[in-house]
C-alpha cells in the first residue's frame, strides 16, 4: 500500500498533510539515486521550491506544507528522514510510525485509520 492509496481511500474522512522537512537525500549530503535531485535548501524560499518539486515528482496528491528552517516540526515529531503520524480529532497522536525508510509503513497507518474511524 502506498500513501496515495490511503489518500484515495480515506481523503473524504481524514485530512491528509505532508510536511516537507529537511531534505533527506540532498545532492550535497547523503545522495541516493532518486527522481528529484536537490541540494539541501538553505532558505525558506529554497525549501518551498524543493517541496513543490517533490510534490510534483511524487504525485501522491496529498497537500504539502513546509517546515520552517528551524525544523520545529521535524524535531517535535522526530520525523527525519520521514515518518507517518495519525492525529485524532482531539489532537492526540493515534499512530506514530517508525522512522523511515524502514519504519515508513503506509499499510500500518491504514489499519490505524480503520481502527480510529471504525
Amino acid at each position: 500500500m502506498r500513501l496515495q492509496d490511503l489518500y484515495a481511500r480515506y481523503s473524504h474522512q481524514v485530512q491528509f498533510l505532508v510536511i516537507y522537512i529537511r531534505e533527506a537525500h540532498s545532492t550535497d549530503g547523503w545522495s541516493i539515486p532518486n527522481r528529484v535531485k536537490l541540494a539541501d535548501p538553505q532558505t525558506l524560499e529554497e525549501r518551498r521550491k524543493a517541496a513543490g518539486q517533490c510534490e510534483t515528482a511524487l504525485a501522491h496528491g496529498v497537500p504539502t506544507l513546509v517546515d520552517e528552517m528551524d525544523d520545529a516540526v521535524m524535531t517535535a515529531y522526530a520525523a527525519w528522514p520521514d515518518r507517518l503520524y495519525l492525529v485524532d480529532t482531539e489532537g492526540c497522536v493515534a499512530y506514530a510510525g517508525g522512522q523511515g525508510p524502514f519504519g515508513f509503513k503506509p499499510a500500518e497507518l491504514g489499519k490505524a485509520i480503520d481502527a480510529l474511524i471504525g
